[in-house]
């Protein structure tokens, strides 16, 4: 074998048996996790054949017109078009971090023109003979040249797993954001709707409130009333109307909300009044060791906390030589018609190792660094997780409590109105004033709102408790292979 061939193979052999990767590989630490929600007891629990819809989970509401809302979120989102753009940014990063693991190759090509000047002796004193001018000649010169950062100790693929975790975290928070979206705009749609109802409350009230004025303007005028009552009853009266007017700020400002999650101006949105379902869907939850599986959030920290890892190995490849392979291939010749002979060849081929020797501890500052990353890294997947158990637990136990409640504001609701009715028939019998009929009915509208409320909560209690456990996302949406594989919102 020709030298020219022995030394490119016994460099390319070097490249290959050098794989090695100095720093820690990566392994997912345990997190704290309980066995079970404390606040699961008579919570339908998660199965594996259960038909809870995986993706679209607010299909659970069996509301068409919301379906069609939230499908606008994924693709008209400003937001979300903010994040998808960060993920597309870290792709890049990851693909240009796998460039350097292949040699970068470059083209010269010189044509040059010159003259040599000719020089003559006065007196033969200035040691130069004398000569004819040399004529005006070109040369060529075209050059392949190529280098190869030989990644002897893990250096560009420590580099590459970290930018690959980071690019999967970025797509974990698209996701989270995703979710986040459609769970704001759900919240928002349902507060819409409790603003229909409110303004259909304050409808009726008002209706009921003119008929009593009627009552009071005929006990008015048979003298049985006061003129007081009259205006008592019409202030009453009046002053619920506003209240109706005054609910519908809220809902606009909801309609307005929900436009801008959808990606378009509030002006091309109009939502007709509808009513507000009476419960809210049940949905099952899964075991606290699920959630870390189903969670963006969760999943983001922990891919972060791989990144960090990465930059530990890649600090302490600082502590070896960086090594190289260099070769150049190319002609030289003043006559183009001969250029690519052998005669004219220009080759060279060698191995360049370089070693830091001092650096008066900067090596060993980013170093620590790194591991200061991956503590700050760890503690802050597991307060995520943390977060997260919280999180259910809390809407958990709003809907249970939630659930108790409207059962004894129903029953309140129901002895405002028995009394309501009461003190009517019994000012229309003249036993009783009319401030005794104003206060009743006031009792009634105020526990009305407050059952209003409690229903209202129920439905963003869900939402936020479908929220918590990560909707129907699940880790295994994050793409391997960044480059070539695009992150799936859920």
């Amino acid at each position: 074998m020709s030298m020219r061939l022995r030394i490119p193979a016994a460099l390319t052999t070097l490249a290959t048996l050098c794989a090695c990767a100095v720093g820690p590989d990566y392994q997912r630490p345990p997190a704290s996790v309980p066995a079970s929600f404390k606040e699961l007891d008579g919570w339908k629990p998660a199965e594996p054949v259960d038909a809870t819809p995986r993706g679209a989970w607010w299909t659970v509401f069996d509301d068409p017109l919301l379906d069609s809302f939230v499908g606008r979120v994924n693709v008209s989102n400003q937001t979300l078009a903010a994040s998808e753009a960060a993920f597309r940014q870290a792709r890049a990063v990851v693909q240009q971090a796998r460039a350097g693991l292949y040699p970068s190759i470059s083209l010269d090509t010189s044509v040059t023109r010159s003259k040599s000047g000719t020089s003559r002796s006065n007196s033969g004193s200035t040691g130069f003979s004398s000569g004819g001018s040399s004529g005006a000649q070109t040369s060529y010169q075209p050059s392949l040249a190529a280098t190869w950062d030989l990644d002897v100790w893990g250096k560009i693929r420590r580099t590459i797993e970290s930018d690959e975790a980071d690019a999967q975290a970025s797509a974990a928070d698209l996701a989270a954001a995703t979710l986040s979206a459609q769970a704001e705009l759900v919240s928002d749609y349902y507060l819409l709707r409790a603003a229909d109802e409110q303004i259909r409350i304050f409808d009726e009230a008002a209706a009921a409130y003119e008929r009593s004025l009627a009552i009071t303007e005929s006990q008015y005028h048979w003298g049985i009333a006061t003129r007081a009552d009259v205006a008592l009853a019409q202030t009453q009266l009046e002053s619920t109307r506003a209240q109706a007017i005054g609910a519908g700020v809220q809902r606009a400002q909801y309609e307005h909300a929900i436009a801008i999650l959808m990606g378009v101006p509030p002006a091309e949105l109009s939502i007709s009044p509808d009513h507000l379902p009476e419960v809210p869907p049940a949905y099952p939850v899964t075991v606290p060791s699920a959630l870390l599986e189903r969670r963006p959030d969760i999943a983001a920290a922990e891919r972060r906390m791989a990144a960090a890892n990465a930059q530990i190995g890649l600090a302490e490849a600082a502590y070896y030589p960086d090594i190289s392979l260099t070769a150049s291939f190319g002609y030289a010749s003043t006559a183009l018609r001969t250029l690519l002979g052998s005669s004219n060849e220009l080759w060279s081929a060698g191995l360049t190792a370089t070693q830091l020797l001092f650096d008066a501890g900067s090596r060993s500052a980013v170093v620590e660094q790194a591991r200061a990353g991956w503590d700050a890294a760890l503690a802050n997947y597991r307060q995520t997780t943390l977060q997260s158990f919280q999180q259910v637990e809390d809407q958990l136990a709003a809907l249970r409590i939630l659930d108790q409640q409207a059962v004894a504001q129903a029953h309140a609701v129901t002895a405002a109105r028995d009394a309501e009715r009461i003190e009517l028939n019994q000012y229309k019998a003249g036993t009783v004033d009319y401030t005794s009929v104003v206060t009743a009915q006031q009792t009634a509208l105020s526990n009305e709102q407050t059952a209003l409320d409690i229903r209202s909560s129920r439905f963003t209690a869900t939402v936020s408790l479908i929220q918590a456990l990560g909707g129907g996302w699940s880790a295994q949406a994050l793409p391997e292979q960044i480059g070539s594989v695009w992150p799936r919102a859920y």
